[in-house]
């Protein structure tokens, strides 16, 4: 078997196969079967080569191998608008693009005593909605409604060991991404360019950044790590110029973050990670809709946006070494608010609500080079309620006023291969 040869043709895959499937906004919870078994840990925990999507230090830890992993996921989408004057009390499902398999993969390897290199392919996205009956109907808009964005990043890895158990990396992230966007015609008349807002296909768009990080072991029981990734600069999206602030701009937010992992008995890991995520950054993501209201059309620089906010993941995980060929671990993760109150309005379309998040997994070594690992992951629901009753919230009277609630669950599988070349 050639590892190498398996990589173009797994790009390929990822990228035919890649949906939204995210957790933390639009951002997946981890990166990896066993670091998502564990609420996506990976600052300081280095379990195997998707490690490297993460904290690109972990390559020196991880030792030479291939993982390929594939992920079965189910979201649950719903809207809701009451008190409405253009129309009646009304649920709308999300859901008619239900389920998803998405695919993953890193190869890495040695190369002198102190240096490891490689590439993880792996994907973002989260603001994926399907609505075969159209909340903004009531409005205008016509058709079949949603959005759906895909972030494929390739990222090439190196990494330097400097001192014993001390290690830095950088990755070099490129990105593909992906986006259309339907029946959402009815706010074509409030952009700079009414004919780029909805029903153009799907349109793509290149772009680039870093990421550096540090891992270091700093007792026989205790391993820490931090990580840093630079704002991705993406090409405009033209066919929906006349959506996106900034004629169609819509970059990868920055992201940094920090862990630690504790072993406290031989054969438990301990994992704690935080991380933040900028998406204010991102006039498209981060800017209020409201500003709308001040004059700034949809498409126009630091024009109106989903008004997502800045948010900050809190994790904490386990791992417990049952027997030299059997693993099993838990997670949990508490991320804040990403979508206020006052912006469900637009966020029918991308209710990146979720906040609680539990995880559960086992490795087992089927042969001393190779490894199968499970995960299963479950979201709390959550529903952020939005209206006239909140100061600046939508829809506001020249929409006919009331109340505009979004909601969403997920529940994922995960099955991951690793060989240890």
């Amino acid at each position: 078997m050639n590892s190498r040869s398996l990589i173009p043709g797994l790009a390929l895959l990822l990228h035919a196969a890649l949906p939204a499937a995210a957790t933390e906004g639009y951002f997946e919870h981890g990166y990896g079967t066993q670091s998502k078994g564990m609420a996506g840990v990976g600052e300081a925990y280095a379990a195997d080569g998707l490690a490297v999507a993460t904290n690109p230090a972990s390559a020196i830890a991880v030792g030479d191998r291939l993982d390929v992993d594939v992920d079965y996921f189910a979201p649950y989408r719903q809207a809701s608008i009451s008190g409405n004057a253009f129309g009646p009390n009304q649920t709308f499902s999300g859901n008619d693009s239900k389920d998803f398999v998405i695919p993953e993969f890193a190869y890495i390897r040695a190369f002198g005593a102190d240096w490891a290199g490689g590439v993880a392919v792996y994907g973002n996205g989260g603001m994926d909605t399907a609505y075969a009956r159209n909340p903004y109907a009531r409005f205008g808009a016509t058709g079949k409604a949603g959005v759906d964005l895909q972030q494929l990043f390739v990222s090439p890895t190196i990494a330097y060991q400097f001192l014993q158990g001390q290690s830095i990396g950088l990755s070099v992230n490129l990105v593909d991404e992906l986006f259309k966007a339907q029946g959402i015609g009815a706010f074509s008349g409030f952009s700079d360019a009414p004919g780029a807002v909805s029903d153009r296909g799907r349109d793509s768009a290149l772009g680039g950044g870093v990421r550096i990080g540090w891992r270091g072991r700093i007792t026989s029981w205790l391993v820490l790590g931090a990580s840093w990734q630079s704002k991705t600069y993406v090409g405009t999206l033209d066919k929906y110029k006349g959506l996106f602030a900034g004629n169609g701009s819509f970059d990868v937010p920055s992201t940094y973050g920090a862990g630690a992992v504790v072993t406290p008995i031989d054969g438990l890991d301990l994992a704690f990670d935080v991380r933040r995520i900028d998406y204010r950054d991102v006039p498209a993501v981060g800017d209020a809709f409201q500003l709308l209201l001040s004059g700034k059309p949809l498409g126009s620089d630091n024009g109106p946006g989903f008004g997502w906010k800045d948010t900050t993941t809190a994790k904490v995980g386990l791992n417990y070494k049952l027997a030299p060929d059997w693993q099993i671990r838990a997670g949990y993760a508490y991320t804040t608010e990403v979508v206020p109150r006052t912006q469900t309005f637009l966020n029918v379309l991308a209710p990146g609500v979720i906040q609680h998040e539990l995880t559960a997994g086992t490795t087992w070594r089927v042969a001393p080079a190779h490894e199968i690992s499970v995960y299963t992951l479950y979201t709390l629901p959550t529903t952020v309620h939005g209206g006239l009753s909140i100061p600046g919230g939508f829809p506001p009277a020249g929409f006919g006023g009331g109340e505009v609630n979004v909601r969403l669950q997920e529940i994922s599988y995960g099955i991951g291969y690793s060989w240890h070349i």
